[in-house]
C-alpha cells in the first residue's frame, strides 16, 4: 500500500524512536535545515527587495507575505522529504532517473544565478560595513567572501551547522528596527490582512520580485541536500526508503522545522517591509534599490541606531546566505556528477565538491572588481531564478509521485496539491515578469 500524505499523520505501527527532550529545548533540537534555509531566504538581496517594496508601496504590500508563506512551506517541505526519503538531494535523484541533458541545463543556470547572487550579497555586506566603520569596501568584499567559504571547507560540520543556527539570530535586528519606526499599526494590520492591488506596473514588478525572492531554486536544493547530509553523519539513520520504521516522526520533524524556518523568514520580511513603509515611504523616500541604501536612508528619519541595527542585520544574514548559495551550487553539481559530496567530508575526501564551492564564491568576489554592477546583474539573476524555478518545481512534483524514487513514501493529499499551487504561482510570476519586460 502506498504511504501517501493522508496516512502520514496516522499512528505509527512501528516502535517510535527515542523521544527527544520536551519543552523549548526539545523544540530547538528539532530545528535544523528548515530553519537555516528560511533564514538564508532573507539574504541581503532579499532585504533590498523587501525594503524597496515597503518604500515604494507602503503597508499595502504586506499581505503578499501571508500569500507566499504556505507556498514556501509546501515546496520546501516536499524538497526536504525527497532528501530524507532517498538519501540524495534533488540533483542526486535527477541524475538517476532523468536524462542528463535536463540536469545539465538546470545546474548550469543554478550555478550562474547563485554566483551572481553571491556577488550582490557580498557587495551589500561590504557597503553595510562601510556605513558602520568606513574604510575600503573592496577589501570587505574579499574578506567576507573568503571567510564565508573557508568556514564551510575547514570547520567541522557539526560546529559549522551550529554557527549557522546562531547566525539566524542576527535577523532579529529587523524586529528591533521596528522599535525606531513610528508605525501606524492600524494601517499596517489592514495592509497585512486586506489584499490591496494597485493596477500599476511597479506593483506587479514588486509582486514578482517578492515571489521570486521567497521561492528560489537554491533553497530547494539546499534543504533536500541538508536532509541527506544529516542522515549521512548519523550512524542510526538510513534513507527512509531503506529503513522506514520511524517515517511518521521524521515527517513531523521536517514539517515543524520547515514551518518554523519559513515562518521566521516571513516574520523578518514583514518587519523589513513595515519598517521601510513607516520610515521611508511615509517620508517620500521611494527610490531604494539596495539593502545598504535602505540602511543609510533610515538615519535621517529613524535615527543612527536604526541605521546601525539594519546594517548589522545585512552583515549577519549575508554570512548565513553566502555559504548556502555556494553550498547549494556545489551540492547540485556534485550530486549530478555523482562525486563524493557533503560538508561533513574532509576537503581531501571531496575535492571537486569543495572546488565548486570555492569557484562560485571566487567568481562572486571577482564580479565586484569588474565594470559589471552586481546589483544590476542581480536583476538578471532574478530572471534566471524565476525561469529556473518553474521546471525545477515541475521536476520535483513529478519526482515525488514516482515509486522508483520515493518508494512507499509518495507525497499526496493537501501537501501535494499545495506544491502544485506553488508551482503554478511561480509560472504566473514568470509570465508576468516577461510581460513587464516587454
Amino acid at each position: 500500500m502506498t504511504h501517501t500524505e493522508q496516512d502520514i499523520d496516522a499512528p505509527a505501527e512501528v516502535t517510535a524512536p527515542p523521544t527527544k527532550q520536551g519543552g523549548v529545548r526539545g523544540f530547538l533540537q528539532t530545528l535544523g535545515p528548515g530553519l537555516i534555509t528560511g533564514a538564508a531566504d532573507d539574504d541581503p538581496s532579499g532585504i533590498g527587495t523587501y525594503s524597496q517594496a515597503g518604500a515604494q508601496l507602503g503597508y499595502g504590500i504586506s499581505w503578499t507575505m501571508l500569500l507566499t508563506l504556505p507556498l514556501m512551506v509546501a515546496i520546501q517541505e516536499i524538497s526536504a522529504r525527497v532528501g530524507r526519503v532517498t538519501g540524495h538531494g534533488i540533483a542526486g535523484n535527477a541524475c538517476r532517473y532523468y536524462p542528463a541533458s535536463i540536469l545539465n541545463i538546470v545546474i548550469v543556470l543554478l550555478f550562474v544565478a547563485n554566483t551572481v547572487n553571491i556577488a550582490a550579497d557580498l557587495a551589500a555586506m561590504a557597503d553595510a560595513l562601510k556605513l558602520l566603520i568606513g574604510g575600503p569596501g573592496f577589501v570587505y568584499v574579499v574578506v567576507f567572501g573568503v571567510v564565508s567559504v573557508s568556514a564551510q571547507i575547514f570547520f567541522d560540520y557539526q560546529h559549522y551547522s551550529a554557527v549557522l543556527k546562531w547566525l539566524t539570530l542576527s535577523l532579529f535586528a529587523y524586529v528591533g528596527a521596528l522599535a525606531f519606526a513610528h508605525v501606524a499599526w492600524g494601517q499596517a494590520l489592514h495592509g497585512l490582512v486586506v489584499p490591496q492591488i494597485q493596477w500599476k506596473p511597479e506593483f506587479f514588478t514588486t509582486l514578482v520580485a517578492i515571489l521570486g525572492t521567497t521561492i528560489s531554486p537554491y533553497l530547494f536544493f539546499w534543504q533536500a541536500s541538508q536532509e541527506a547530509e544529516e542522515q549521512r553523519i548519523d550512524d542510526h539513520k538510513e534513507p527512509l526508503k531503506k529503513q522506514g520504521a520511524h517515517a511518521d516522526s521524521e515527517f513531523r520533524r521536517i514539517r515543524v522545522d520547515t514551518i518554523a524556518g519559513m515562518g521566521f523568514s516571513t516574520l523578518i520580511a514583514l518587519a523589513i517591509i513595515v519598517t521601510a513603509a513607516a520610515t521611508l515611504h511615509a517620508n517620500g523616500k521611494t527610490d531604494i534599490e539596495t539593502s545598504a541604501q535602505a540602511a543609510e536612508a533610515l538615519r535621517p528619519v529613524a535615527g543612527a541606531f536604526a541605521e546601525i541595527i539594519f546594517a548589522l542585520g545585512i552583515i549577519g544574514t549575508g554570512l548565513l546566505a553566502v555559504p548556502v548559495l555556494a553550498g547549494s551550487a556545489a551540492y547540485a553539481i556534485g550530486e549530478g556528477r555523482r562525486w563524493p559530496v557533503g560538508l561533513a567530508r574532509k576537503p581531501k575526501e571531496a575535492v571537486s565538491f569543495y572546488s565548486v564551492m570555492a569557484l562560485s564564491a571566487g567568481i562572486g568576489i571577482a564580479l565586484n572588481f569588474t565594470p559589471i554592477s552586481p546589483i544590476a546583474a542581480l536583476y538578471w539573476s532574478a530572471v534566471v531564478n524565476g525561469v529556473l524555478a518553474v521546471p525545477v518545481m515541475v521536476l520535483l512534483m513529478v519526482m515525488v509521485r514516482r515509486t522508483d524514487v520515493m518508494g512507499q513514501f509518495l507525497v499526496g493529499g493537501g501537501l501535494y496539491w499545495l506544491g502544485w499551487l506553488s508551482t503554478a504561482a511561480m509560472a504566473v510570476c514568470v509570465v508576468a515578469m516577461f510581460a513587464g519586460m516587454l
